[in-house]
């Protein structure tokens, strides 16, 4: 299953709410089902009971926090949202790295790849949410790009990324 096959899997009750219309939202929604299967791997192995548990409920984690953050009414609560989706997607991606040894390396690299374009995106959502009510005088956290994104991401060229919707495996 590729990304396009998957999209045309998933529920209308899931693809007929306006949310749906939001990248983000679609692209969030995507490693948790696939973390279906890593974790039903992961759970066999009694040395990852726990992280299976962990990874999870934090990539369930990137998509609640997206879809809090579609119904709050200002810039600054949505943006406060992705934070903790952006904390999520790194927690994840932290997750996999742990179980990367009962995985197999093409299941954690390509988890790995997909879940730093969540933060990549993710990371650039929040200033612009910030930005929107800029006129309430709040001291926002500074968020550069090259200063805080990981070395991963660097390499990943929109050819790249869409070959990870592409070539998808699973344990």
């Amino acid at each position: 299953m590729n990304f396009e096959e998957w999209l045309k899997s998933v529920l209308v009750e899931i693809t007929g709410d306006s949310l749906w219309k939001i990248e983000v939202y679609r692209l969030a929604l995507f490693p948790a089902d696939l973390g279906w299967h890593d974790v039903t791997k992961l759970a066999g192995d009694k040395r990852t009971l726990d992280l299976a548990g962990q990874l999870y409920r934090a990539l369930g984690s990137i998509e609640a926090n997206i879809s809090e953050s579609y119904s709050r009414g200002s810039g600054r609560d949505r943006a406060r949202f992705y934070e903790y989706a952006l904390g999520s997607a790194r927690e994840s991606r932290g997750w996999y790295y742990k179980g990367r040894y009962v995985l197999g390396d093409s299941v954690a690299e390509h988890r790995l790849k997909l879940l730093t374009q969540m933060v990549r995106l993710l990371f650039a959502m929040v200033p612009d949410q910030r930005a929107y009510v800029s006129f309430l005088e709040e001291d926002a956290p500074a968020y550069s790009a090259e200063q805080n994104e990981p070395t991963l991401a660097d390499s990943l060229q929109p050819e790249a990324f869409l070959r990870l919707l592409q070539d998808i495996p699973i344990p």
